[in-house]
């Protein structure tokens, strides 16, 4: 008779699938008891929050300090996509709506830099052997060089036209009228009344003061974070482990299939942290080239981006949806204006791998100066 580590043994992808239909669950949850909890504050709360990132630089550095800190763009996108939703009431004029639109796209572009930490952070291991170090670092930090360069030609642009926030907000109005924004209401059903008696119960427990207004709150964001990590592992499980045989011999061989791996890997993992991650000890023992790389990182940008159009199709909310659309939009634009050119983050990328060998400082200081310290300075500057 198996007993209970056996059975965990022998059925792994059972287990995984299971956990992973529990998690997305707890995540769907952990969105709509946030949109509860912001609405216990006030209707003008969530709305105040994103008002006050009205400067775009930064909503960009508040974006890339955030996704830094908790590792994870996923829930950043999440956390903004769920407080547009909650910010907006009937009362919302279309002007406010728009502002509201056009304070979140920066953060989510911060949030672009800030996941790129992790595969960073996971070049480190190898610095004490130069030319494993010099190959993982350059497969790392071009995922970086990338973004910063898209956010220098996109951000101007946006603050000048918004063409982000327009483009996403046609598509978003496309989405509603073919009926995507119902796509998740069983899901919705399933959630909301459960968010709502955990909100009663505190409310119970703890009275009506703002103790169990902001309980209510911290146990959403332990729960979407909670979910998000546990759904990765999950889809690390099914995914990863199956994919990782297969990368060299068949998955890199051009550039287009390169970058449809990233995109389909990510969007079945739900973390361009974990796909990104995966091709850096790859590059150091010198199985994939950074130009495999490169289009591969860029595939994983876009599917990224569905974890936040989830997070918006549950809220339901046409606002919501529209923050959601950004992300893809943005990553795409960046893909468009930057492909031609892509000889450029490549060599900035291997020029600083190949300085950054010369002191075992320099890495660390550029982990620790570009994703806290510049982001810190700039926020407390406008405070």
């Amino acid at each position: 008779m198996l007993n209970i580590k056996d059975f965990v043994n022998k059925y792994p992808n059972l287990i995984a699938s299971i956990k992973l239909i529990f998690f997305l669950y707890l995540f769907f949850l952990s969105l709509q008891l946030m949109g509860g909890s912001m609405k216990l504050f006030g209707k003008d709360m969530a709305k105040t929050l994103i008002q006050t990132t009205a400067n775009p630089f930064v909503g960009l550095f508040i974006g890339i300090l955030a996704t830094s800190i908790i590792q994870s763009s996923s829930s950043t996108t999440s956390i903004v996509v769920g407080m547009v939703a909650s910010a907006i009431t009937p009362e919302t004029t279309q002007g406010e709506i728009t502002e509201l639109i056009g304070n979140s796209i920066p953060i989510i572009m911060g949030a672009n830099i800030g996941t790129s930490i992790t595969n960073t952070i996971a070049s480190l291991p190898q610095i004490n052997r130069s030319n494993e170090f010099k190959r993982a670092f350059a497969a790392a930090t071009v995922h970086d060089f990338f973004n910063y360069l898209s956010v220098i030609v996109l951000l101007p642009l946006q603050i000048a036209t918004n063409f982000l926030g327009i483009a996403a907000s046609s598509l978003a109005n496309t989405f509603q009228n073919v009926g995507g924004l119902n796509f998740l209401s069983p899901v919705k059903a399933l959630t909301k009344p459960v968010a709502q008696y955990y909100i009663h119960q505190l409310e119970v427990m703890l009275g009506s003061g703002a103790l169990y207004k902001w309980a209510a709150l911290i146990t959403a964001l332990i729960l979407l974070f909670i979910a998000l990590k546990y759904m990765t592992d999950s889809l690390k499980v099914l995914v990863v482990s199956k994919a990782k045989a297969w990368f060299d011999k068949f998955l890199f061989k051009t550039a287009g299939r390169a970058m449809m791996v990233g995109i389909v890997l990510t969007i079945l993992v739900q973390s361009s942290s974990i796909t990104t991650s995966l091709v850096v000890p790859m590059a150091g023992a010198g199985l994939l080239t950074l130009a495999q790389i490169f289009p591969y990182t860029l595939g994983s940008n876009i599917g990224t981006t569905v974890t936040a159009m989830l997070a918006a199709l549950i809220t339901g909310n046409i606002a919501a949806i529209t923050v959601a659309f950004s992300h893809l939009l943005f990553n795409i634009a960046g893909i468009v204006f930057w492909w031609p050119f892509r000889a450029i983050p490549i060599k900035m990328a291997e020029m600083f791998a190949e300085y950054s060998t010369r002191s075992k400082l320099i890495p660390v200081a550029y982990v620790v100066i570009l994703f806290f310290i510049i982001p810190l300075l700039v926020i407390s500057i406008s405070n």
